[in-house]
């Protein structure tokens, strides 16, 4: 019975495919994002790590990330080193440092924030090659090999070295040691003292270090690590081996790791949705062209179970010969989004994809339970007809659509379009996603509504062209009308096509433009001051730039994560958010639209916080707020000030006092400069950058670039969501068309029999295509329509959305283009069939 049905099948087994494929490639993105760990690197020496704990553990659901370095108390580094089987303790810090070489331009590192240690970190390295000896004094310094050779340095010569914001000072270089990632070393007393860590120092990071590493006896690596477990339980720390120390070289790779997490979890939605969707559509069109045969069965004995179990069943082999090269093919497609990732800085590029037989399994089971019920639902009508009524029914179609189907439609396109206006009341991110989302089920909705909708404008055509119209027209008009449910799948299919991208896209630009207005119109200063190849900016820096002849005011701003603790619905929720870091001079170089309070109360634990959140998270001028800083601090936080522009700046902003001491650097990152705009202040500005190896000045609102070239990570993550996705779809709308038409060789061949000639039977194809196409794409814009006018209200206080103008043009070209090539082709190869053969072979 398949056998006669080919192209239905190859169509099924394309929407197959490509839902395996982006399914599998989301599974790979989630698993990597749990369990995937870059290399040891540095701390590959080591058998056994301590580290205190980089995530926050909000109560009944998932970690939290924490990017900036925790730290472990010093003094354990000689207690582990008296357990038995330990043959070295060694308590490792890392901060700012970099070399700067006889040109005065710095030398780049993996990672400035952290390339400083003390010499004992080299027995965490892995067979080190060391050329000379250990720093003895504080005028001292050893450099990784890879360091020296960029900047043509030997052992015995001399160094000049940043470190800690420090200014530039010379160093006898006593060692290289060949070894990936070994940094810049010092004496371990001088690294105490330059990390702030020595004993006495004062502040929250005095006797501690970042991590210990333990080397081990040969064989005593689990048994130490046991013990050490036993000893540590209930402290916060945290016992490591194997491949999971890679997590603790950096404390941003927790951070990257549960960024996979979140882009699988909001990928996974969608892709399910349209996977969902068009399998069951291709399903639709299967069944559909095997109603006869299903009916003759039933017409000789076969149950309406036994039908519903020979459609299903013939789906699921179908979709498994699809299933292998899918979820091949998924995995190449989450290699490929990895390395967009890595070369986007979002994640390390040492960071590697998780392969295991996990996602495979997931996509295998989840596509097989939809094509199971996709084709039963198909097939359901068909088995519970009586024989004789469905024999009667298979060559064409129910008169009336079902009054049920097309009401639970209405309802869905009612619900999304309610869904869309949550813009219209919440200006952040999660708001924005309603957009997209509701036009996708909007597309659903329509799916169901669609043959109703379908048939009413068939009816509406065909009583316009009664008279005076040509053959085709009259009967491309008439088939509209009496395959109402046939045309409406296509019609659905590729509306959503149309409503994704639009509503996809759209919210996106507008987001991203309404972002970029808050950031261009709440900056006041025109330059900015960074050192991104030092860690971060020197001291004296905001100094310096506040003595430049025409500066008129000058600013330092960090940047950091906080989890934000509040109620909602009677229970504690965390969210973690990204955080500013400013003084009370900011309002000079900074308009955040204050509304209440000010900026100039930023002193001591305070905190600032944007009018987006303050409804939903009961934060007002004058209470108080629970945040976990970047380090795992809990504080109490009283808020000072409520301003406008969060969506460009930031839900929450924290005082310098609260901050200091909780970063990994303890630098600041940039400082804003609002001068007199004199091209003689920019000037002096510059010649201020070049005396200091590694400031960086640059536009404080870097200018509007052609094209992408500018654009933030998460443009161009979505970019290719919407490409493959549209991919998908355009290629499932393809096959599906073609499907559909090659089902109709009867039809045509009957319509030449009466009389039709080839050519007639191709302008009517092409006049259902037209209309086809034209239907789609009117949907498609009056689903869109409130939706998008709903983000642009909302982001930008306009009832049209900001994006590119080509958008709708080339999707209505791409949808007819799709359409009358895959409807015109394949019936151009049913004309070359002779009609007796045609309806012989049926």
């Amino acid at each position: 019975m398949a056998g006669h049905r080919i192209t239905a099948l190859i169509a099924m087994a394309c929407a197959v495919l490509g839902g395996a494929a982006l399914i599998t490639g989301t599974g790979v993105l989630a698993e990597s994002g749990l369990r995937s760990h870059p290399p040891a690197g540095r701390l590959s020496g080591a058998d056994v790590v301590v580290a205190a704990d980089q995530e926050f553990h909000p109560q009944g659901d998932l970690p939290i990330a924490l990017p900036e370095r925790r730290t472990v108390p010093a003094a354990l580094v000689a207690d582990l080193s008296g357990l038995p089987g330990v043959e070295a303790a060694v308590g490792d810090i890392g901060f700012p440092a970099a070399l700067v070489d006889a040109r005065g331009r710095v030398v780049p590192t993996r990672d400035p924030a952290s390339a400083g240690h003390g010499w004992s970190s080299t027995r965490l390295l892995a067979k080190p090659d060391i050329d000379g000896r250990a720093p003895t004094g504080p005028g001292e310094v050893a450099l990784d090999g890879a360091t020296a050779a960029a900047a043509g340095l030997r052992v015995g010569d001399r160094a000049e070295i940043v470190a800690v914001g420090r200014p530039a000072t010379g160093y006898r270089v006593s060692a290289v040691v060949d070894a990936p990632d070994a940094g810049i070393l010092f004496a371990d007393p001088t690294a105490a003292r330059l990390s702030g860590r020595a004993s006495g120092a004062g502040g929250p990071r005095a006797d501690t270090v970042d991590l210990i590493g333990l080397r081990t006896a040969p064989g005593a690596g689990e048994r130490v690590a046991a013990e050490v477990r036993t000893k540590l339980k209930g402290t916060g720390l945290e016992t490591v081996t194997g491949a999971a120390r890679g997590d603790l070289v950096s404390p941003g790779t927790g951070a990257s790791r549960a960024l996979l997490i979140v882009l699988a979890g909001s990928l996974a939605g969608i892709v399910l949705l349209i996977t969902g969707f068009v399998v069951a559509s291709a399903l639709a069109v299967s069944i559909g062209g095997q109603r006869r045969d299903l009916a003759l069965m039933r017409a000789v004995g076969a149950t309406p179970r036994q039908i519903r179990r020979l459609a299903a069943t013939q789906a699921t082999v179908v979709a498994g010969a699809a299933l292998v090269p899918g979820v091949g093919l998924g995995h190449l497609l989450a290699g490929q989004f990895r390395r967009m990732l890595a070369d986007r800085g979002v994640v390390p590029e040492a960071l590697p994809l998780t392969v295991s037989p996990l996602p495979a399994v997931a996509t295998i089971l989840l596509t097989v339970l939809a094509v199971q019920i996709a084709a039963r639902c198909a097939a359901w009508r068909t088995s519970r007809m009586p024989a004789t009524e469905a024999v009667a029914e298979s060559r064409s179609e129910p008169r009336n659509p079902s009054k049920t189907r097309t009401r639970a439609g209405l309802l869905i396109i009612v619900a999304a379009t309610t869904l869309s206006a949550v813009p219209l009341f919440s200006r952040t991110l999660l708001a924005s996603a309603a957009t997209s989302l509701a036009g996708i089920l909007g597309a659903v909705g329509l799916a169901l509504a669609g043959p109703e909708l379908v048939r009413r404008i068939g009816i509406a055509a065909s009583r316009r062209t009664r008279s005076a119209t040509s053959a085709p027209t009259w009967l491309a008009m008439s088939n509209i009308r009496a395959y109402a449910l046939r045309n409406a799948g296509i019609v659905s299919t590729l509306a959503m096509a149309v409503v994704f991208v639009l509503t996809y896209t759209l919210a996106q630009t507008t987001v991203l433009a309404a972002t970029t207005d808050d950031i261009r119109t709440g900056t006041l200063a025109q330059q900015r001051l960074t050192a991104p190849d030092l860690g971060g900016l020197p001291g004296g820096t905001l100094t310096a730039v506040r003595g430049v002849p025409g500066v008129r005011a000058a600013g330092s701003v960090g940047s950091t994560t906080v989890v934000w603790e509040y109620a909602q619905f009677g229970e504690t929720a965390a969210e973690s958010a990204s955080a500013m870091i400013l003084t009370p001079d900011a309002s000079d170089v900074l308009d955040l639209d204050v509304r209440h309070g000010s900026l100039q109360g930023l002193t001591g634990d305070t905190v600032a916080v944007s009018s987006d959140v303050t409804a939903s998270r009961g934060a007002k001028v004058g209470g108080r707020v629970r945040l976990v800083l970047g380090d795992g601090t809990p504080v109490d936080a009283e808020v000072v000030a409520v301003y406008a522009r969060g969506l460009g700046f930031g839900p929450v902003i924290l005082s310098h006092d609260l901050a200091a001491g909780h970063t990994t650097t303890g630098l600041d990152q940039s400082v804003l400069v609002r001068t007199d705009g004199t091209a003689g202040a920019r000037q002096a500005l510059a010649a201020l950058a070049t005396t200091r190896p590694g400031l960086l000045l640059q536009d404080a609102v870097p200018r509007p670039a052609g094209g992408l070239k500018n654009a933030p990570p998460e443009v161009w993550i979505n970019l290719a969501v919407i490409v493959v996705l549209l991919t998908h779809l355009l290629l499932s709308i393809a096959t599906r068309l073609v499907a559909a038409t090659a089902q109709r060789r009867t039809e045509m061949a009957a319509l030449r029999l009466n009389g039709t000639t080839p050519g007639q039977i191709r302008a009517m194809m092409r006049r259902e295509a037209a209309v086809t196409a034209a239907t789609a794409l009117t949907t498609a814009l009056l689903l869109s329509a409130l939706p998008l006018a709903f983000v642009g209200q909302g982001f930008l206080g306009r009832p049209w959305p900001a994006g590119p103008a080509w958008l709708l043009p080339a999707l209505a070209l791409t949808v007819t283009v799709t359409a009358v090539l895959a409807i015109e082709l394949p019936a151009r190869h049913a004309l070359h069939t002779p009609p007796a053969e045609a309806l012989r072979t049926q």
